[in-house]
């Protein structure tokens, strides 16, 4: 396989990669990337569509990092890495005396990078990202944050990476379950969904109610989001007192519409800090 020494390499190549790969595509990106899975046909689909070289032989593909991107689910982080530690652990070929610097980035939810650094230990340096699915279109949102000792040519490097398939915003990690469950585009799927099947149930064809709600969610907020006017602002025009929209609205809050909302995203929270327990390294 040639591929670069210096390259981006996802370990794991499940749907966050694959949405990834498909928003570079779609941004010309050229530099190096490869692609590890333990299962062979998802590297040869990988491959496949987006012409990425893949390596299916782990430690080979840690050897060519120059950024490891973690992709696999929370539950297999662990075990991943301590397949790798050995291979991160010795000294810069052909350089006495210095340690190997690897810089890496998780991708799994609600694994802190406490953990993750006493899965590996001082050779690596650690870096966390959360990327919206919606990268696949060029319109994504990476959350990023980085230990302390992470590099500031490598929070470069990390930064600019997932900029190349929309925006980027570092979160203090204290904050990033919050940010996680609040920023999923499964919110707007959701809604949609609920949205559209209420519009059938009041008679209107299956399309008509598809579009009525993809108009309601989705144009509504991007006019919000191109123009001048506050959200507030926009709430007030589109929901007059005493109208039509306003008694919808209203109906919404007091079935306990918020509260819903809030009781969600603290299940999520819940989800991630279970994640975070049961991914601290066993002691020794």
């Amino acid at each position: 396989m040639a591929a670069a020494r210096k390259a981006i390499v996802f370990l794991g190549g499940g749907r966050i990669t694959a949405a990834l790969l498909a928003g570079l595509r779609l941004a010309h990106y050229r530099g190096p990337i490869v692609v590890h899975d333990r299962n062979p046909h998802k590297l040869r689909a990988l491959q496949k569509q987006y012409g990425v070289s893949t390596e299916p032989d782990l430690t080979r593909a840690v050897s060519l990092a120059g950024l490891l991107i973690v992709a696999v689910r929370p539950s297999d982080v662990l075990g991943l890495l301590e397949r790798i530690r050995p291979m991160v652990a010795g000294h810069v070929p052909h350089s006495p005396g210095k340690k190997r610097v690897v810089l890496a980035c998780s991708l799994a939810a609600g694994i802190p990078l406490v953990n993750l650094r006493a899965a590996l230990g001082p050779p690596v340096r650690w870096s966390r990202a959360m990327p919206s699915p919606v990268a696949r279109a060029g319109r994504g949102l990476t959350a990023v944050a980085f230990e302390r000792v992470f590099p500031r040519a490598g929070r470069k490097l990390v930064e600019q990476f997932f900029a190349r398939v929309g925006s980027v915003l570092e979160v203090p990690e204290s904050k990033f379950d919050a940010f996680m469950v609040t920023f999923s585009p499964s919110h707007g799927y959701h809604a949609l969904t609920a949205l559209a099947q209420a519009g059938t149930e009041l008679g209107l064809t299956r399309e008509a109610a598809s579009l009525a709600a993809t108009h309601a969610l989705a144009d509504g907020i991007v006019a919000w989001r191109e123009g001048k006017e506050s959200l507030a602002e926009l709430l007030r025009e589109a929901a007059t007192p005493g109208g039509i929209a306003a008694a919808v609205m209203n109906a919404m809050n007091a079935a306990g519409h918020a509260r819903v909302i809030r009781r969600g995203l603290q299940a999520g929270v819940v989800r991630a800090r279970k994640n975070a327990t049961a991914s601290r390294p066993r002691s020794p």
